[in-house]
């Protein structure tokens, strides 16, 4: 499975910083959507680790809204004093930076220090069992059938969303979008047959796929992946353009003192690495990440430019 930034090269080792010392102070993690959403499933994970790295409390606080663009612009404004950090998004970051920057004060790159990628996951379309979807042709069909196909995401300008736009304008469909404020309560009405689809990643997803409660009709990956050999790709079903590879990271606010990010980039890649937070990652069949610092201010920078044109082209406005 290609992934961007997975096969970047990793960087040299961390200095490692005097981790006994006491930290400045407890720490807050924004996650800035609904709880049981992918990105709080691993936020949740390793927090418990980081602060017994940091020698401080470290929790993790939901703040949904806006395309993640609430929580996010909540921690640009923070001190930048290591105690405020932020779960980055693809969605907050890569995409809202340029979908909602008509309504918001910070810029992704400029105003953030990018501490770390925390993880890797692909998205993928699922629909209840009760339907009599099997494939994304069957998914066309009956979008293109009078009275169409609902499915529902994490909310307007989330990635799954864009994919949806995409699908929609590739296949000659309207599109019928029902946002949620998390991904968690998207599939907890998919599950329930309140909407027969929903778009999510793999790491939330992997359990209802496993237990039978929701039906994987298409990974947004090249190729298909290990874990799931039986699910084909958007691109082998014939959209060759649908390819969207999530990603979230820890980040600061600009400013925060170099010293502080190194240690919390020390903590985080520690935390990563312990053994059950480790086995949590491979049972959600979530890559961890493997940027840090620099490369991870890099990686976003770059992410914002490659999805800005694709924003555009989607047609997608913040409603």
């Amino acid at each position: 499975m290609r992934r961007r930034h997975v096969i970047l090269a990793a960087p040299a080792l961390l200095a490692a910083p005097a981790l006994a010392q006491p930290y400045p102070g407890p720490v807050r993690i924004i996650v800035p959507f609904a709880t049981g959403g992918t990105t709080d499933i691993i936020a949740r994970l390793i927090a418990d680790e980081m602060g017994r790295r940091l020698s401080t409390t470290v929790i993790v606080e939901n703040r949904p809204g806006a395309g993640a663009t609430l929580g996010t612009g909540l921690v640009a404004r923070a001190a930048p004093d290591g105690t405020t950090l932020l779960v980055s998004t693809i969605s907050g970051m890569a995409v809202g930076n340029t979908l909602y920057r008509d309504r918001i004060q910070w810029d992704a790159d400029r105003d953030f220090a990018h501490i770390a990628t925390i993880l890797g996951t692909p998205y993928l379309l699922l629909v209840n069992p009760a339907t009599q979807m099997h494939s994304i042709a069957d998914f066309i069909a009956a979008a293109k059938a009078p009275g169409g196909v609902a499915y529902a995401t994490s909310g307007i300008g989330s990635v799954p969303h864009l994919v949806g736009l995409r699908l929609a304008q590739a296949a000659g469909f309207e599109l019928q979008h029902i946002p949620y404020r998390g991904g968690s309560q998207a599939a907890t009405d998919a599950i329930a047959g309140v909407v027969p689809s929903v778009m999510d990643s793999l790491t939330a997803a992997s359990a209802y796929i496993r237990a039978g409660s929701l039906r994987a009709l298409a990974f947004t990956t090249r190729e298909r992946i290990a874990d799931f050999p039986a699910i084909p790709t958007f691109v082998e079903s014939g959209f060759p353009d649908i390819i969207a590879d999530g990603w979230a990271g820890i980040a600061a606010p600009a400013g925060t003192p170099r010293a502080l990010q190194e240690r919390l980039a020390a903590a985080i890649r520690e935390a990563m690495a312990a053994p059950q937070v480790a086995r949590r990652y491979a049972e959600t069949a979530t890559l961890p990440g493997t940027l840090f610092l620099d490369d991870a201010q890099a990686f976003v920078r770059a992410e914002i430019a490659a999805w800005a044109p694709v924003v555009r082209a989607s047609g997608a406005t913040p409603g």
